[in-house]
């Protein structure tokens, strides 16, 4: 493919860091790099958080499921727009996933549509900050204050967003990151859960360590170590930390990068798709340039538009199929007809740290092109 729809970053100083590691002899986690790497992300979350270094951002969800204590028959409310990755660890737990609709504007979950699906038995609502672009967090944050419930920040793909000056991951009790290597800095897999309810950080501490209290033992709290809690396997080995941590000390400059590409696209399209069908970033919020993305008027157009672009050489993609469309919800009797129709309407353009701006005004070109022979098309008919 001529243009991909993703190349992995690759800044070229990771292989230092990984012989350093070989070097070192120690390669599973809690070596050099995971610790330097979970003080980054400190510093970028807050240092009244804790912040622990993961296998995948799944298993940090899975991890959220065993903090928040999920019994079956709990609720857990979440957009069906969102990656199988959000629903399966409370799913696994036997909770009840409860499907709410998105804002058509911004793709994430709707504040104004999730009271009426609170009940006595909602523990938690997740919230998705899809693309990178911060959700309505201060409207859900009073909703979980208001009715006793725990928030949870799926920032997968938010990583150094912000909303009003503060960053993404830092308004929930728990919140989750990706190190996917689609995302704007990645170890090919890996992820992170952070921490902001001081309750939750003793236990975190003996989830992170397979259920056992090795932390109190090793600090001399406790003079016996023991198996005290259920939990798994969640870290990170010191290979991927090594892999993440040089992207982590250039997080500015590689989504600085990533949203001038953003915006490049954003002009570049301005004066051939409708702004509604562009995405919206609020101005009390900062993205971090992770996803850019247009709606066509119908799914059919979009196949051809995809198929045009692959002719052209260019890769092109669509994304989640709603959740509660999957064959295991098929009789859930659920129907989410903005969700559906964004699912079904949305193509994400290439973008990565490499794309140059003459790849982008190519791009725009032929987007140009397939809708003005749309519109000969249509007057022929």
């Amino acid at each position: 493919m001529k243009i991909p729809f993703n190349l992995p970053l690759r800044l070229g100083t990771e292989i230092q860091y990984l012989q350093e590691v070989i070097k070192r002899q120690k390669f599973s986690a809690e070596g050099y790099y995971s610790k330097l790497a979970a003080q980054k992300l400190q510093k970028i979350f807050s240092p009244t958080s804790r912040v622990h270094l993961t296998s995948s951002c799944t298993t940090a969800m899975e991890m959220a499921a065993l903090l928040l204590d999920i019994k079956p028959d709990d609720e857990i409310i979440m957009p069906s727009f969102t990656h199988v990755g959000t629903a399966n660890p409370f799913l696994r737990a036997g909770a009840e996933i409860v499907w709410c609709e998105i804002d058509a504007r911004c793709m994430s979950i709707d504040p104004d549509k999730i009271e009426a699906l609170i009940t006595s038995r909602t523990k938690a609502i997740v919230a998705v900050h899809y693309a990178g672009i911060p959700c309505k967090i201060d409207e859900i944050r009073n909703i979980c204050k208001n009715n006793g419930i725990y928030f949870i920040e799926d920032c997968a793909m938010a990583i150094g967003s912000t909303y009003k000056d503060r960053s993404v991951g830092t308004f929930g009790d728990l919140a989750v990151i990706s190190f996917h290597e689609t995302k704007n800095i990645h170890c090919g897999e890996g992820g992170a859960i952070v921490i902001n309810n001081e309750n939750m950080l003793d236990r975190s501490e003996i989830l992170m360590n397979c259920g056992t209290n090795k932390n109190q033992f090793e600090s001399g709290k406790t003079d016996h170590y023991s198996w005290i809690s259920k939990s798994s396997n969640f870290k990170m080995s010191e290979l991927q930390a090594a892999f993440l941590f040089p992207q982590l000390l250039e997080l500015q400059k590689i989504n600085n990068k990533r949203i001038d590409n953003w915006n490049s696209y954003y002009n570049s399209f301005s004066g051939i798709i409708p702004k509604d069908n562009l995405p919206f970033a609020p101005e009390f919020s900062k993205h971090n340039g992770h996803l850019f993305y247009i709606h066509t008027s119908s799914r059919r157009e979009r196949d051809e538009l995809i198929a045009f672009f692959k002719k052209n050489e260019i890769e092109a993609v669509f994304h989640y199929i709603p959740l509660h469309n999957a064959p295991i919800w098929d009789n859930s009797g659920v129907t989410l007809p903005i969700t559906e129709h964004a699912a079904g309407t949305i193509l994400r353009m290439p973008l990565y740290y490499d794309l140059s701006i003459d790849n982008i005004v190519l791009i725009a070109e032929k987007i140009s092109e397939f809708y003005s022979e749309k519109r000969i098309e249509n007057q022929l008919i």
